[in-house]
């Protein structure tokens, strides 16, 4: 067994992974030490209030705009800094972890921005942290290439960095510690981790090259915790003699109390922030997870029925781009998670229709650009906000007054049209675990029925399950949801998995099990799943 060693204060306990010491030098570990010692305390804290609130949620006190930010709701003078070189124009997105072939084909998408993935769609191994910093660091170097077992070759093609996509790093989200960096026996933040090696080692990088350091921020729940991240970057600019509001931040409104606090937000980050993004995936797993105990009011029919058009959902996107552009911050849509399928002409044409009227209702309504998980979908985007923008960059102007607060807006999930069905608990099934069996083979981002999966809708299809097992739900043949008629399904659906060499669908299915028909609901399914997946490195690492 690799015993742990200590550098700069900091244990490391994971075996070495190849180049990992241009990314761990004694300076970049300084850093990510200051910025732990300084917060710590804070995020356990803001940790701790999550789940206060949650259990408040449960008991029955719903979520309403807090009374005591009003001034900052009313106060109609303040604005988020004014946007950044390289985030004027974000009308299409595409999303995608950090290994070295996505990040060639993000880069080389035509895409105006690249959201670089250390969080949902990246399983947080050891060797992913390392090799995702050290392909961003290659990128910005213009040394990255890679070539696949069939011998084909992927380099980047632009010129220079302002020929490319925007990258914007995705770190992980405050839940999530990095147990293999260790500061008085204490994991590090992963989010911390993530964000503070990228920064030290390529803010000066991107800035030289007519870019900055930008972020996405996952997982926000309340206005606090996006205080706690200004904080980090006032402290990472001063650390670094880097001029305070370079850092940009754009913020996931993923969670159902974090839509409560849009405009908080955004004042929280004024100087650094550069917008909203409407994270509709983890939107609905937050509203399942925080109301999962609260009755029929509650409980979401079949997954693939809860669309954007949904009353909640139109809710809850109108009043983001009611916020975002009164406050002169970008408002960014959805994801488009479909993967063409090159073999069936048929079934890609309905799927191209679906993403374009998904397209065309967000840029009608004033979102300013919009996310897609994969190349061939950049095209269909650009085409319908280019329709929509033509030579301007955004719609910033569009303002949305017509758009009236509505807090009960936002929780009127009783009038989501739809029905639970059997088919409907297969597919949660079947994405749920060959999500899992994915990820526990380092994969976070999975393709399955020609649609990119990750952690949110793994997280869906999971805790819909837990949900409608525990409310007795009916189905649309009037079958009960119980623990006995689930599990039999599993048994089913398990035995028609097409198994191979080296797969985990058999601790898939038993994580599965585990997070969504056992009788506690874990807060998030990668906890457990990066505690099994630590467990089995070190029995490896022991063998």
């Amino acid at each position: 067994m690799n015993d742990p060693i200590t550098l700069n204060g900091i244990s490391l306990t994971a075996p070495a992974v190849r180049r990992q010491e241009e990314i761990l030098t004694p300076q970049a570990l300084d850093f990510v030490k200051a910025l732990h010692r300084a917060t710590a305390s804070r995020r356990q804290e803001l940790l701790q209030q999550r789940q206060t609130r949650r259990t408040q949620i449960s008991n029955g006190a719903d979520p309403t705009f807090l009374a005591e930010t009003r001034h900052i709701r009313e106060d109609d003078s303040w604005r988020v800094a004014p946007t950044a070189p390289g985030l004027e124009d974000r009308r299409v997105e595409i999303t995608g972890p950090v290994d070295r072939k996505m990040t060639i084909n993000a880069l080389n998408s035509g895409a105006k921005v690249w959201l670089a993935d250390m969080e949902d769609s990246s399983t947080p191994s050891w060797a992913n942290v390392i090799n995702g910093q050290l392909n961003l660091r290659d990128a910005l170097d213009r040394r990255i290439d890679f070539t696949s077992p069939e011998g084909k070759e992927y380099r980047v093609q632009g010129a220079t960095l302002t020929d490319l996509p925007t990258i914007v790093v995705r770190p992980r989200g405050w839940h999530l510690p990095e147990k293999h960096m260790l500061i008085d026996n204490t994991p590090i933040a992963g989010g911390l981790v993530d964000f503070g090696l990228y920064f030290f080692h390529n803010a000066q990088r991107l800035i030289s090259q007519g870019r900055g350091p930008y972020f996405y921020l996952p997982k926000i729940e309340n206005h606090l915790e996006a205080r706690l991240w200004n904080d980090i970057f006032v402290l990472a600019q001063d650390l670094l003699g880097i001029p305070q509001g370079t850092i940009r931040a754009t913020v996931l409104i993923e969670t159902i109390t974090a839509a409560f606090e849009m405009e908080e937000i955004l004042y929280e980050l004024r100087d650094h922030a550069a917008g909203l993004n409407a994270g509709r995936w983890d939107y609905i797993f937050s509203v399942i997870k925080n109301f999962r105990t609260r009755g029929p009011r509650f409980v979401l029919p079949d997954r693939n029925m809860v669309t954007m058009t949904a009353p909640f959902m139109r809710s809850y996107t109108e009043q983001l781009v009611r916020a975002c552009h009164r406050r002169g911050a970008h408002a960014i849509g959805g994801m488009a998670a479909f993967i063409p399928n090159r073999k069936d002409a048929a079934a890609n044409d309905v799927a191209m229709e679906k993403v374009r009227a998904d397209k065309t209702r967000e840029a009608g309504d004033g979102f300013d650009g919009s996310w897609v998980a994969h190349p061939d979908l950049v095209p269909v985007a650009m085409e319908v906000f280019d329709g929509v923008l033509g030579e301007r960059p955004n719609q910033l102007e569009k303002t949305r007054d017509d758009v009236v607060p509505n807090d009960k807006a936002l929780l009127d999930i009783a009038s989501t049209p739809g029905v639970i069905t059997e088919a409907g608990i297969r597919s949660n099934i079947e994405v749920g675990i060959r999500y899992i069996e994915s990820w526990l083979r380092g994969n976070g981002a999975a393709a399955i029925n020609n649609l990119m999966e990750d952690a949110a809708t793994a997280e869906i299809s999971r805790s819909q399950i837990w949900q409608w097992i525990h409310s007795s739900a009916v189905t649309d043949e009037g079958e009960i949801v119980t623990h006995h008629w689930v599990e039999e399904l599993l048994d089913e659906e398990f035995t028609n998995l097409q198994r191979f060499d080296g797969d985990r669908f058999e601790d898939a299915r038993e994580l599965f099990e585990e997070v969504a028909c056992g009788e506690h609901f874990p807060t998030f399914l990668t906890v457990p799943a990066y505690a099994r997946f630590l467990h089995e490195a070190q029995e490896l690492a022991a063998a």
